[in-house]
């Protein structure tokens, strides 16, 4: 397909696009038995169009739903409406409605999946907070649920939280994966894991890449839950939850996933080590070992001259701390380095 035919979205020519319909979405699992929604050749650029699960788990159709609180009919997606009537979510599923998967062609078990995130676009001027008892890091803080629609200014791009707090928006997936391993699919959608999934990491936004292991023959990319901004933690147990078209580059890289404990990250200022865990002191061990790992290669140190630097001069943040596998990483700036090179070429 020559540049000239390719479909445009959001300014940017992509080889494919893949709508929400609910032929092409699933509720709850990521799961490597799944059928292809897409196939596409590493490095094509492809469109994914997401829809929240926020107005679409309750008794009233997202009509009504969002009706509540105002929001006209004519703002309501008729993907979500569609979605809503002929998508059922599983027993024990998760609770997010995702994407996929798309098939790479030429990706196989041991290779590393590049995702580099080119937009994320808004599809709707509104998003969902939602939490009450027993939600998030501080479930008895509240005694009665609590469910807030957020308008949003795209003009200004700003969510407009109260009449005196206005949120910079900052999109992106909380719902990053390839399909996880025959053992573990289908995975639910609410803990993150090796193959990434729910990590609810603030930083994919449009500029970023994310580096993923490979486990299935095509990789099966899938995303969803999308965010219009977020703190880290996600304390409350959501963001403000909004349905959101991504646009990523997918690109096969052999061999270079089969030594991957968890997901890499960087963007133009910093590299991101993560690690994962059943609490926060878990996660942090995982993510400072990944840290020490990738600066051993990196610039040729020593296991303690690589841990003296994670000390001296990388942030370690909590990304998400609310989806039974929590997760941290790390911020190790570029400027360290009098060299650049991608994440994904650290030793290999």
């Amino acid at each position: 397909m020559s540049a000239a035919s390719r479909p445009v979205t959001g300014g940017l020519a992509v080889d494919a696009i893949v709508r929400s319909t609910p032929e092409n979405v699933s509720w709850g699992h990521i799961a490597a038995e799944r059928t292809p929604v897409l196939g596409v050749k590493s490095g094509q650029i492809v469109s994914v169009e997401t829809v929240t699960h926020q107005g679409l788990n309750t008794a009233q159709d997202p009509v009504a739903f969002f009706g509540g609180a105002g929001i006209p009919p004519a703002e309501v997606l008729e993907d979500a409406t569609a979605i809503y009537r002929a998508v059922k979510r599983a027993e024990g599923a998760g609770p997010h409605i995702i994407t996929g998967p798309i098939y790479v062609e030429d990706a196989r078990p041991g290779d590393m999946l590049e995702v580099r995130i080119l937009d994320v676009a808004i599809r709707v001027p509104y998003g969902v907070n939602l939490t009450g008892p027993g939600r998030g890091v501080a479930p008895e803080l509240l005694t009665a649920p609590a469910q807030k629609i957020i308008r949003l200014d795209l003009g200004r791009n700003v969510a407009l939280f109260s009449e005196e707090v206005e949120v910079p928006l900052a999109p992106f997936m909380g719902i990053v994966a390839v399909a996880p391993p025959a053992r573990h699919s289908p995975a639910s959608t609410k803990p993150p894991g090796p193959w990434g999934g729910n990590m609810d990491f603030k930083h994919l936004t449009a500029g970023a890449t994310l580096y993923l292991p490979v486990f299935n023959e095509g990789a099966l990319f899938y995303t969803g839950d999308g965010h219009a901004c977020q703190g880290d933690g996600e304390v409350d147990g959501t963001a403000i939850e909004i349905s959101l078209t991504p646009t990523a580059q997918l690109i096969v890289h052999q061999g270079a996933g089969k030594d991957m404990i968890w997901p890499r990250a960087e963007d133009a200022s910093h590299y991101y080590s993560m690690g994962m865990g059943p609490d926060l002191g878990a996660a942090l061990r995982s993510a400072v070992e990944e840290c020490v790992a990738f600066l051993r290669q990196r610039a040729a140190l020593s296991a303690a001259e690589a841990y003296a630097l994670c000390s001296l001069a990388v942030d370690f943040r909590v990304g998400e701390a609310v989806n039974n596998v929590l997760m941290v990483y790390g911020m190790m700036p570029k400027t360290l380095f009098r060299r650049s090179e991608p994440y994904w070429r650290t030793g290999a």
